[in-house]
C-alpha cells in the first residue's frame, strides 16, 4: 500500500491532522500499551507511525534498555518525526520509510503496534500475517482500528450524516473497509494468535479537539472523494465549513467512530 493509495492525505497537512488525532487518542492508547505488557527492555515497532506520536510513547515505556522503531510510507512524516526525535534528544527511537506490504522482517520485535492502517488495506489478513512473522515467539500484536458505523452527532445533523456517507463510500472505492474494527478479533484468531483480548473505546465530547476530527478528516480525504466521484469539491468545501461550525457549537455531542482495540500473543 503506497501513499498514492492511502485514503487520507500525507505530507505536512496530513501530519497536522495526526497531531490532533494523537492527542485525542492518547488517553486510551497509553492504557492499551500498558495492558499489552509493553515494558522496559522490549523492542517495539509502530507500523504506519505517521509523525511518531505513539512511537515516542513506546520509546518511553521500553526505556533506554529497549528500542522503538516507527515505519511509515510517507517520507515527509518520517523526516518530521526524525527531526522531533533529534530536537528532544530521544536516543532509543528510530524512524524508517517502509511499507507493511513489503515485509517487516522475521522475529525482530517483542511488540508491534498498528493503528488505523488495516482499514485501508485491500488484504488486511495479509498485513496481519506480515506483522505476525515480524514478532518473536510470545510477542504481542496490538491493533486499534475503526468501526465507522459507531460515529454519531446529537442533535442529528444532515452535514454530519453526509460526511459519514462520503467517508465510507470513499474508503470502499479505495479498496478499504471502514467497518473493519469488528473483524479484528477474528482476524487475529485466524492468524493463529493466542489470548486475543478485544476492547472498545470511543472519543465523544461536547467540546474539545475530538469534535474537530470530522472536519479535519473530511478535509484530508477530499482528493480521494473527488477522484472516485463520491462528492464534488464544492460540496466538500461547504461540508467542511459546516462541520467546523458543528465543532464550535457547545450544544452538539459528537462521537467519532468506535475504535476496537485488540491484543494477541504470537504462539
Amino acid at each position: 500500500m503506497d501513499d498514492q493509495h492511502y485514503l487520507i492525505r500525507g505530507g505536512l497537512a496530513g501530519r497536522e491532522r495526526l497531531r490532533v488525532l494523537g492527542r485525542v487518542m492518547r488517553p486510551t492508547t497509553l492504557p492499551l500499551l500498558e495492558r499489552a505488557g509493553v515494558a522496559a527492555g522490549m523492542r517495539c515497532l509502530d507500523v504506519g507511525c505517521g509523525g511518531g506520536d505513539v512511537t515516542f510513547d513506546l520509546a518511553s515505556l521500553v526505556g533506554l534498555t529497549g528500542a522503538a522503531v516507527g515505519v511509515d510510507v510517507d517520507a515527509t512524516k518520517i523526516a518530521l518525526a526524525r527531526a522531533d526525535a533529534e530536537q528532544v534528544g530521544v536516543t532509543n527511537v528510530e524512524f524508517r520509510v517502509g511499507d507493511l506490504t513489503e515485509g517487516l522482517g522475521t522475529e525482530e520485535y517483542d511488540a508491534i503496534y498498528v493503528r488505523f492502517v488495516l482499514t485501508h488495506l485491500r488484504d488486511p489478513a495479509a498485513g496481519v500475517e506480515v506483522m505476525r512473522r515480524a514478532l518473536r515467539p510470545g510477542g504481542r500484536l496490538i491493533v486499534e482500528d475503526i468501526d465507522f458505523r459507531g460515529s454519531f452527532c446529537e442533535p442529528e445533523s444532515a452535514s454530519f450524516e453526509r460526511y459519514e456517507e462520503i467517508y465510507e463510500e470513499s474508503a470502499r472505492r479505495n479498496g478499504g473497509d471502514p467497518w473493519i474494527g469488528l473483524r479484528l478479533p477474528a482476524l487475529l484468531v485466524a492468524a493463529g494468535f493466542a489470548r486475543v483480548q478485544p476492547h472498545v473505546v470511543q472519543p465523544a465530547d461536547l467540546e474539545g479537539e475530538s469534535k474537530l476530527m470530522p472536519a479535519l478528516t473530511l478535509e484530508n480525504i477530499q482528493a480521494i472523494a473527488v477522484r472516485h466521484g463520491v462528492a464534488t469539491e464544492e460540496e466538500l468545501d461547504q461540508l467542511v465549513d459546516e462541520l467546523y461550525e458543528l465543532a464550535r457549537d457547545p450544544h452538539t455531542y459528537v462521537a467519532n467512530p468506535r475504535i476496537v482495540q485488540v491484543v494477541g500473543e504470537k504462539r
